[in-house]
């Protein structure tokens, strides 16, 4: 900021010649505090504008026409497209935090407020990432940058940093034990979510730590009180996301705890960067799952080295044990060995080759056809002599025709002439036979005899006598 307070001490004054623009409101309010303390004797004057408070003392500041605007996209936004801030004059863009501008969703908007801008002008951008596809992207903002690089991969080495592999569901009770430290005196948490942090914090207080969130969802009052306190020491835990935790600049932080694995290995640069400051010792802690192996060893790639790994007593998470394959089956048998356990037991027996002995009492189908069926699963035993007609459970028993009563017989009694064709056979058809019906008149019987009306009176006057 000193080249642009002395560049503005020339030239015109009465409006807005500077514009910084942040991805957080923390990040915006540590900028304007620091303008503030360098520019004190200059008479360069600084403002805010972001959302989560009112726009109205916003507004009624940009009419004091500061020299020096310090923003977040969207805020600042609204109050160009209602005319509330002019942006023709302005000499020095900067961009802190340039790779979460882009990519926290803030490039359509970052666009529309450069068309703003006059086309002569000075672009800076800061940034403690800048990964390879937000570099590309920044190109096309500035013009034939003059770009420098500060061992932007090699943490300090005044940072102690390892790993502890953990259960996901251990987390949290190994986060008590690295609190529990003798060096421990404030510590900043990060998660990957806001709700996340949120549970967090609101469980180490439970357990009694002085714990405080810092997420998206609070509001202004709430994000200055959580990190008044912080600093203060009112509160020695911060838990924080990625995002809001952009531009936390704290003295004395003595853990940097990575409760979720950063998403990339730049992330997990400046994450642990907040700790070991001024030549101040620091130490690093990552809690690592089994999903997590991956991002360490893009992590370790990048650092060029491993990272020491550290273990606590009862803690510490171990391999799963091997998924025991299931035993080879074969393709079930079909058929009624499927269904029937005494069968499946045989067939095993004879394909291991031995004796094949059958418990299962069942009487043997009634046809050829069905014997086979299985292919010799069952043993079957020989019918009884004494039981012509043999049943299965499958088709029920015919039914037997019985000689009928005596006295049934004696009025169905065929009369003396007629032929014996028409009498009941009950020795020569056994079970099944049926009686013959009667031949019509005129017709001959199965013994060849002719029922002639003559014959009929004859037969009808002995009845009668």
């Amino acid at each position: 900021m000193l080249p642009i307070l002395q560049r503005l001490s020339t030239g015109p004054r009465g409006a807005v010649r500077a514009l910084v623009l942040a991805p957080t409101r923390e990040l915006a309010s540590q900028i304007h505090n620091e303008i503030g303390t360098l520019a004190r004797f200059s008479g360069a004057r600084s403002t805010t504008i972001f959302g989560g408070v009112s726009a109205q003392a916003q507004i009624r500041a940009l009419r004091d026409r500061p020299d020096i605007v310090v923003a977040c996209p969207g805020r600042l936004l609204d109050l160009w497209q209602s005319k509330d801030v002019r942006l023709d004059k302005v000499e020095v863009l900067v961009l802190d935090e340039a790779d979460h501008m882009f990519d926290m969703g803030f490039l359509p908007t970052v666009k529309r407020i450069l068309a703003a801008l006059p086309k002569r002008r000075q672009n800076l951008m800061f940034s403690a990432t800048m990964p390879d596809e937000i570099r590309g992207l920044a190109s096309h903002v500035l013009d034939h940058p003059h770009v420098i690089e500060l061992a932007h991969s090699q943490p300090l080495e005044t940072i102690e940093h390892a790993l502890y592999t953990v259960d996901e569901t251990r987390k949290t009770d190994l986060l008590c034990h690295v609190l529990g430290e003798s060096d421990f005196s404030s510590a900043i948490v990060f998660l990957r979510t806001k709700h996340r942090a949120k549970r967090l914090a609101q469980r180490l207080d439970d357990l009694g730590y002085s714990a405080v969130a810092l997420q998206g969802n609070m509001s202004q009052s709430q994000r200055e009180r959580a990190m008044g306190g912080f600093r203060s020491g009112r509160f020695n835990v911060l838990v924080a996301t990625d995002i809001a935790a952009r531009g936390i600049d704290v003295e004395g932080v003595s853990h940097v705890i990575n409760y979720d694995l950063p998403g990339t290995p730049e992330a997990y640069t400046h994450r642990i960067g907040r700790t070991g400051r001024s030549e101040r010792l620091g130490k690093a802690r990552t809690f690592v799952t089994g999903a997590d192996h991956d991002g360490i060893r893009a992590i370790e790639r990048k650092l060029g080295a491993p990272i020491p790994r550290l273990t606590a007593a009862g803690l510490d998470s171990r391999p799963p044990s091997p998924r025991r394959r299931p035993a080879q089956r074969g393709p079930e048998p079909r058929g009624p060995a499927q269904r029937d356990p005494g069968r499946a037991h045989t067939a095993r027996a004879r394909q291991a080759g031995g004796p094949v002995h059958s418990h299962v009492s069942r009487q043997p189908r009634a046809h050829a056809a069905d014997e086979n069926f299985g292919e010799g699963v069952l043993e079957h035993r020989p019918a009884r002599a004494e039981s012509p007609v043999q049943h299965t459970r499958s088709e029920p028993a015919p039914r037997r025709v019985h000689a009928e009563p005596s006295h049934h017989r004696a009025q169905q009694r065929p009369e003396r002439g007629a032929p014996q064709s028409t009498r009941r056979e009950h020795g020569t058809g056994g079970a099944h036979a049926r009686p013959h019906a009667a031949p019509a008149r005129g017709q001959r019987s199965a013994g060849g005899h002719a029922r002639t009306d003559k014959g009929a009176r004859k037969s009808s006057r002995r009845s009668r006598r």
